[in-house]
């Protein structure tokens, strides 16, 4: 079989499964059974492969098959995988963001483009590298590794509630060389210091909303990240009245911001919500789909 003849297998099946961007997810999924890069797979699209070949800098010609290596197998199974909509990313173990290579699986949120503006406009409002900086809900660690690399800060703090997430974090840490504090907490119950700068992508789905996400999300996604409560809005109430405190429990500095990632349905919501708080100079971002996608303000008080 052809490259490109395995891949076109593996589009169908995918299609007939319902599934968007049939022909990327296929792409992506030969690549990795076979062991290419994009390079090798854009020049050897027309090379017959031997079906089971574990691949290389070139493909096997068919004549030249070793046996059974399991490289087509490996395909079909992971075109079956997705056709049972799990998602690429934890079929592929890995997704980009924000230029880096992150870690994923079941114990954390899948990475998303939208998150990446949350990061850029922290990055954009906050120049000063001896800030400390907080993640809250880091999950895989993506914002607080991607701030603590991109942005040079001096001290970058990642909490989360749950252990297994915090070591998919620390996978990541690792990796990517970044050195960011980990903390396991409930919000702030284990932290008591404070910070220049809080960012967080909380839990904001509604309860209700949760049963009719895709199959990727609902069903592989940890529930404890998507539940925002029955508005959506718990954790963004929980995270502002703890800003809030003062003394011993001041978490978030004077002058420091504080910034959410929101559903775009959310803006008005938690923009009052940091208002009637004391917050200032309340602002929010919009994606490139032109949605409201970042809140953020400054605690002046």
């Amino acid at each position: 079989m052809k490259v490109r003849d395995i891949l076109r297998e593996g589009i169908a099946k995918l299609e007939a499964a319902g599934i968007d961007n049939a022909e990327y997810d296929a792409r992506e999924l030969l690549k990795q059974a076979y062991g290419m890069d994009t390079a090798e797979f854009l020049m050897n699209l027309d090379r017959t492969l031997c079906p089971g070949a574990s691949g290389g800098s070139e493909p096997s010609d068919i004549t030249e098959c070793p046996g059974d290596c399991g490289a087509k197998l490996t395909f079909d199974t992971s075109i079956n995988m997705r056709s049972r909509r799990v998602p690429l990313q934890h079929i592929l173990g890995h997704v980009g963001f924000m230029g880096y290579d992150f870690k994923v699986n079941s114990h954390v949120l899948i990475p998303r483009q939208d998150t990446e503006l949350l990061c850029e406009t922290v990055l954009a409002n906050e120049k000063i590298s001896s800030n400390k900086v907080l993640d809250m809900c880091t999950g895989s660690g993506c914002i607080a590794i991607s701030l603590k690399l991109i942005g040079g800060y001096e001290d970058v703090a990642a909490a989360d509630i749950d252990k297994d997430a915090l070591n998919v974090a620390l996978r990541n840490a690792s990796i990517n060389k970044a050195d960011i504090r980990l903390i396991t907490s409930d919000l702030f119950e284990n932290i008591s210091e404070s910070f220049d700068i809080i960012v967080s992508n909380p839990p904001y789905i509604a309860t209700a909303r949760i049963a009719k996400l895709e199959p990727e999300v609902r069903e592989h996604d940890p529930l404890k990240a998507l539940d925002g409560g029955t508005d959506g809005l718990d954790f963004y109430k929980r995270i502002i009245e703890a800003c809030t405190l003062k003394g011993s429990k001041e978490v978030l500095k004077r002058g420091g911001r504080l910034y959410f990632e929101i559903g775009f349905d959310q803006a008005k919501a938690v923009s009052e919500l940091m208002e009637e708080a004391g917050f200032t100079d309340i602002r929010t971002v919009k994606d490139l789909a032109g949605l409201d996608r970042v809140v953020y303000g400054q605690r002046s008080f």
